[in-house]
């Protein structure tokens, strides 16, 4: 008997692109204006801007208790 041929199944969808669970957030125009300006200042884009000042935030409010 002949061998059959070996088809690869595509899988459907996007690709993964991370492992982290997405947070959408929605934010007043002013506060995400400061959130940039603070990127600037610090070489980040927005998504590491709020991340870097959540963790910021989370840790001055444990110092504090």
């Amino acid at each position: 008997m002949a061998k059959s041929i070996k088809v690869n199944q595509k899988k459907r969808g996007r690709p993964a692109t991370g492992r982290d669970p997405v947070s959408a957030v929605r934010l007043p125009v002013e506060l995400t204006a400061a959130v940039d300006k603070w990127g600037e200042d610090h070489h980040a884009n927005r998504s590491e801007s709020i991340r870097r000042l959540v963790e910021l935030g989370l840790k001055a409010k444990r110092e504090k208790t």
